[in-house]
C-alpha cells in the first residue's frame, strides 16, 4: 500500500510540473504576443527612425525612394479613376511603377490655403500612424500618397460583412482599432509640428473619413488639412472654422455660449479652445468602432468609467489621450488574458 501511494505521488509529480511548465509558458506567449501589438512610443519611434527623410517605401519596396517631384508625377504616375472627393481634393486611384497609390488634386483655388497646410502637415509628421507621403506637385496643386485598398474607416461595416474579412470582425480586432485611433490623437496633441486638433471631426462620418483602414486592420491619419495648433505657453488656443458648431458630437466649448441669450453667432467673440476637444469625442468614435459583437458589452463595460471622464464638460478635467490609450491597453490585456485563461480551463 505504501509503495502504491509513493509509486502515485512519484507519477503524478511530473504531470504538476508539466502543467505548471504549460501554464508558464502560456502566459508567457500571451505577454509576448501583447507586447508585439502595441509599442511604446518610444518604440515607434526607433522602428520608424530606419525611414530615410523625404523617402517613402511601399508594399513590396525594398529600398525606399526618394519623393516623387513633379515631372517624375506627370510621366510615372498614371490615372486610373475618381475613388473619393471633398471640398478640398479630389482622390484618384493611380498606379506607379506597378504599385497603386492615391492622386489627389486640388478642388478648387479656393482651397488651396488648407490644401497647402494638409500637404505641409502630411510632410512634418510622416511616421507610422500618418498616411506615407509618395510625393507632391506644388506647380499642379498635387499630392500621391500610399493606396490603402479598404479605403476610410467610415467603410469599416462594409468591409468586416465580407466573408474574407469576418475573421477580424470581433472585439479584439475592434478594440485594437480603437487603440489606433486614441494613439494617433495622442501622437497629434504631442507632434514634432507642435500640438495639433482635429478640426475635421464636427461629426462622426466626417471624423471616420479622416482615417484610412490598412490592409492588416489598422488605422493611420489620411487629412490633414485641418490641423490648428495649440500653443499654450502663448495662450493661443484654436477655433474649427468661422462658422457656428451645433449638436451633440462637438465638444461644449466648441459651441455658441451666448446662444440662449438670444445672441446671434459672432466669431470674434467665439472663445477659443484646445485639443481636449479630441477627447470628448473618443467614447462616440469608440461605439462606432466596437459595433455589435460578442463580448463588445464587456469591453464598454471596462471603459465606461473612462468614458464618462472624456465627456466632463469642463474640459480641463478631461484626461489627456495618453491616458486614454493606457486604459483601452489595460482592458485588451486583461480580456485577452482572461478568455486565455478560461480555454485553458475547458
Amino acid at each position: 500500500m505504501g509503495r502504491s501511494s509513493s509509486s502515485l505521488i512519484s507519477e503524478g509529480v511530473p504531470v504538476v510540473a508539466v502543467c505548471l511548465a504549460a501554464l508558464l509558458l502560456s502566459n508567457a506567449l500571451i505577454y509576448l504576443y501583447l507586447d508585439s501589438l502595441y509599442q511604446t512610443d518610444e518604440q515607434l519611434v526607433s522602428s520608424h527612425a530606419g525611414h530615410v527623410p523625404q523617402h517613402f517605401k511601399i508594399t513590396n519596396m525594398k529600398n525606399f525612394t526618394p519623393w516623387l517631384q513633379c515631372s517624375q508625377i506627370d510621366a510615372e504616375v498614371r490615372k486610373l479613376k475618381l475613388i473619393g472627393h471633398g471640398a478640398v481634393k479630389k482622390v484618384y486611384l493611380a498606379e506607379w511603377r506597378g504599385q497603386k497609390v492615391a492622386l489627389s488634386k486640388l478642388s478648387s483655388l479656393d482651397y488651396l490655403e488648407d490644401f497647402l497646410h494638409g500637404l505641409s502637415m502630411l510632410q512634418l509628421l510622416q511616421g507610422p500612424r500618418v498616411v506615407q507621403l509618395v510625393g507632391f506637385c506644388l506647380e499642379d496643386h498635387t499630392q500621391v500618397t500610399e493606396h490603402h485598398p479598404h479605403g476610410p474607416l467610415l467603410n469599416l461595416e462594409g468591409i468586416l460583412e465580407q466573408r474574407q474579412h469576418q475573421q477580424h470582425n470581433t472585439w479584439q480586432a475592434r478594440l485594437r482599432l480603437a487603440i489606433d485611433y486614441v494613439l494617433i490623437l495622442h501622437y497629434l496633441h504631442n507632434s514634432p509640428a507642435g500640438r495639433r486638433v482635429m478640426c475635421d471631426s464636427n461629426s462622426l462620418e466626417k471624423t471616420l473619413s479622416q482615417f484610412l483602414l490598412t490592409s492588416d486592420f489598422h488605422l493611420v491619419v489620411n487629412d490633414l488639412d485641418a490641423l490648428p495648433e495649440v500653443d499654450t505657453p502663448k495662450g493661443l488656443g484654436v477655433k474649427c472654422g468661422h462658422r457656428e458648431l451645433t449638436g451633440d458630437f462637438v465638444a461644449p466649448e466648441q459651441l455658441w455660449p451666448f446662444r440662449n441669450a438670444g445672441t446671434p453667432f459672432s466669431d470674434d467673440l467665439m472663445p477659443e479652445y484646445d485639443e481636449r476637444t479630441d477627447i470628448w469625442k473618443i467614447p462616440d468614435v469608440t461605439w462606432f468602432l466596437m459595433g455589435r459583437v460578442p463580448g463588445g458589452d464587456v469591453v464598454h463595460f471596462h471603459l465606461f468609467q473612462i468614458h464618462q471622464e472624456c465627456k466632463r464638460e469642463d474640459p480641463r478635467l478631461r484626461p489627456s489621450a495618453l491616458d486614454v490609450s493606457k486604459v483601452y491597453q489595460s482592458v485588451y490585456s486583461s480580456m485577452v488574458q482572461d478568455s486565455a485563461g478560461f480555454r485553458d480551463m475547458l
